[in-house]
Formats: structure tokens, sequence, C-alpha cells
């Protein structure tokens, strides 16, 4: 029997728990993934109306650290870890908004739009890099020697392992892939102070260096195969609930790369239902670009296989993954959801990026991906009118300026840019800006 709250199980079902402030990444017996088990029997004893009650009287304070959309819900993340050795930069709490105009345009009355970028380091990363980082902590404060937290990166893991570690006076280093990051991405890391590096490669390159690098326990793994960043990120199911006044959405988009997210939001809504807080489960949509699509074509098949691909380049950056390491784990999760896999091309997830963007988002281009796919969805006639659909928004769109300029300057190839709004350049005087209002605004 577990001597704690929380432990490491392996994912296939081998014996043996491990602590979760052991250095350790995969089942020592069978190479599986790992996961986070909690005593579930022991949460049981407090009642669904007392869970709900205790999440609702912290949400948003000022009391550290439960203010924090994460940290909030501590008793279901890492019940077992000091208030002393939580790093948290407040995440989590992220506005859950009404997209009136754009449901209407899409034939939905009741879409809505997580807004995860809105959070420190923009994107939903900061989820999973507080607990990660806050365990990291931990073993450091127990007499671990672990040296750095090293990942590998699309751009938004390298954000938030940077900012956290800096709160935490921990030294980061981030492997990106060169010249395929955002300028906006790759600054902040270096501002953060990391040790940055660009490796001539891409995002899985990246990962297969980093997971031989965190075979030395000096240096500790940050990417989603460690499955404390899943603990973070499953807070997003509980809080997308909470703001509901504990009601269940039917329909959860998310878009998918290297498929924790979609493993993330499965556990949560998982274990909401086994302490009875919920009575039901979503449905969940993973959303892959048509360039970088290994788990669509598993759907396609049934699931029967699963085959890695080489990524061919994708405007959407962050998902540009042909080797995701949480492939087995996200089936598993789309299997007990009713789940399905959609895909968008690259002109289908900048048409719906910017369709977004003139009802007033300012989409990231993995977001793009999930609206092209939802448009696709009710376009078949799989999501209803009246189903309340959350589309998860999974970074800001601020990190892709240059994304945005390409769409307006008609400059991305092979993208039509149906609605490319160029700023009009006229003489400065007042009647040639009337004659530009008379024939635009009507």
């Amino acid at each position: 029997m577990p001597t704690h709250n929380v432990w490491f199980q392996c994912a296939n079902g081998c014996d043996g728990h491990h602590e979760v402030t052991d250095i350790l990444y995969r089942c020592p017996r069978c190479d599986g993934l790992l996961e986070v088990a909690h005593d579930v029997a022991g949460l049981k004893r407090r009642g669904p109306a007392s869970w709900m009650r205790l999440f609702d009287e912290r949400y948003m304070r000022t009391k550290f650290p439960y203010g924090s959309g994460v940290w909030g819900k501590k008793e279901l993340v890492y019940p077992d870890i000091d208030d002393e050795d939580i790093v948290s930069l407040y995440e989590g709490g992220t506005n859950l908004y009404w997209a009136e105009r754009l449901g209407t345009s899409l034939g939905l009355e009741d879409l809505w739009i997580k807004q995860c970028g809105n959070s420190h380091t923009a994107s939903f990363k900061d989820l999973g890099m507080t607990v990660l980082v806050s365990t990291v902590r931990a073993i450091i404060s127990g007499g671990g020697d672990i040296e750095a937290v090293v990942c590998a990166s699309t751009g938004d893991t390298s954000a938030s392992v940077s900012a956290y570690c800096a709160a935490a006076g921990i030294p980061a280093v981030v492997v990106l892939p060169k010249d395929k990051v955002s300028q906006a991405q790759l600054i902040q890391p270096i501002s953060n102070g990391a040790l940055t590096l660009a490796l001539d490669t891409d995002f899985d390159g990246c990962m297969e260096v980093v997971q031989k690098l965190t075979q030395d326990k000096r240096f500790y793994l940050a990417n989603s195969v460690n499955p404390l960043r899943i603990e973070g990120q499953k807070t997003i199911s509980i809080e997308i609930v909470q703001q509901f006044d504990w009601e269940v959405p039917d329909w959860i988009i998310v878009p998918g790369g290297n498929l924790g997210n979609v493993t993330a939001i499965g556990l949560g809504f998982q274990m909401m239902m086994d302490l009875g807080i919920i009575q039901r489960l979503p449905r969940i949509v993973c959303a892959q670009a048509a360039n970088a699509n290994p788990l669509y074509l598993s759907y396609m098949k049934g699931f029967r296989e699963f085959e890695p691909i080489v990524a061919k380049p994708t405007l959407a950056t962050a998902i540009q993954i042909g080797n995701p390491v949480s492939a087995k784990r996200a089936i598993a999760v789309l299997k007990a959801f009713d789940g399905i896999v959609e895909q968008a091309s690259e002109n289908e997830l900048a048409h719906a990026a910017a369709m977004a963007d003139t009802t007033g988002l300012f989409t990231c281009p993995q977001t793009g991906v999930a609206l092209a796919s939802l448009l696709k969805l009710v376009d078949k006639g799989l999501i209803g009118q009246q189903e309340r659909v959350v589309v998860l928004s999974t970074a800001s769109g601020l990190k892709f300026v240059d994304f945005k300029i390409g769409y307006h300057t008609q400059a991305l190839p092979e993208i039509e840019s149906e609605l490319a709004n160029r700023p009009l350049e006229l003489p400065g005087d007042v009647d040639s800006v009337l004659k530009a209002l008379a024939s635009s605004i009507k």
C-alpha cells in the first residue's frame, strides 16, 4: 500500500509504486510511461458538494498558493508537497469567453473559448510547469542533486520552463529547433536567463537529444513524458466545469501535438467523475494540422495501430510533432470519451484563425487548427446547434505576430488570405479619410 496520497505507477499496469520525488520518467520494468496515481478512496471521504465549495472559496483569491488555478485544487494534484516548495506565478484562472458572434457564424448557439493563453507566459504550459518545477524544488530541498531543468520545445514549453525556473532560482536549459520558433517565443527563455540551444533539427530531433541528456539524473526532464506536467494541465477540465457552475459541456476541442493536453483533459474529467463532482463526461476532439497528423492517421484506422511520421512544416509550429510521446495515453482517453480526431490544412487553419479574429479574438495558429476542425464537424452534422462546445485556445496570438502579418499582407505561401485587411495609405487630409470611410464602412 502507498505511504503517501500520491505516487507514480506504470501506465501499462506493472506492479510497484514510486515516489513522485524519484527522478524517474518511465517504468523500470517495461519502459512504459508513468502516471500519477491518487488515493481516490481517501479523497472520497470528502463529498462532492464539499469539494465544489472548497474550490469556489479558493478560486482566484490571494492566499498563497491556493489562489492559483492549479494549487486551488492541490488535493487533486499533489497533496503531499509542502507549500514552501511550491513555485507559482498564479497560473490558471483564465477566462472562459462566450464567442457569440463566432458561434452564430458557425451555426452554434453555445460556443465558448477557454483562453489558456491569458497566463503568465501566454500559454497553457504554465499549468503543468508549476507542478513540475515545484517538485524539483522539493527534491532539492530534500537533498537531491539536480543541476538544471531541461526541455525540448517548439516554443511555449521553453518559455514556461525558463520563467518558473527563474522564479525558483533553478538553472534551465532549453533545446529548440533552429529557425522553427517564433521570435516572440525565442525571446522568452533568453530573457529569463535560460541556456538556450538552437539545434539544426526538428522538434523530434531535439526530443531525442534531451531524452539522452536526461538519463543523467542531474538534468531533470521537463517535457510532457514527465507525468507531473499532466497533473497540472488536468486542472483545465476542473476549471472549465467550475466556471460553468459545475455543469459539463458537451464537447471539448483541443489542438494536438505531443498529445499531453488531450491526456490531461481526460484525466481531469475522469477524476471529477470518480469523486462524484460530475455525472457525465464530455466528448473530446483532438485537432491536428494535416502536415503533422500521426494521431489522425491512426484514428482513421480505428486506432488499430499508431505509426510516427516525419512532420512537415506547418504554420501551427507548436504542434509540428510527428512522434508524440503521449500518443498511447491520448488514444486511451479518446476511446473512453467517445472521442474524434480531425485535421486541418494550412489554408483551413489560417482562414479559421482570421475568421475568429474578425469577431474580436486574436488566435494563435494552433487554435486555428481547433476552430477549423470545429467547422468541419459542424458541417458534417456531428456537433449540434444547441450543444455546448468549448475550444481550448492554447496560446496568445501575440506569440505569432509573423503569422498574422503574413496572412494580412498575403505573404504566406499557398494561403488564400480571403480575409486580408491591409492598412490604407492616404494623403494627410480629412477629405481623403472621408472618402475611404464612405467606401469602406457599411
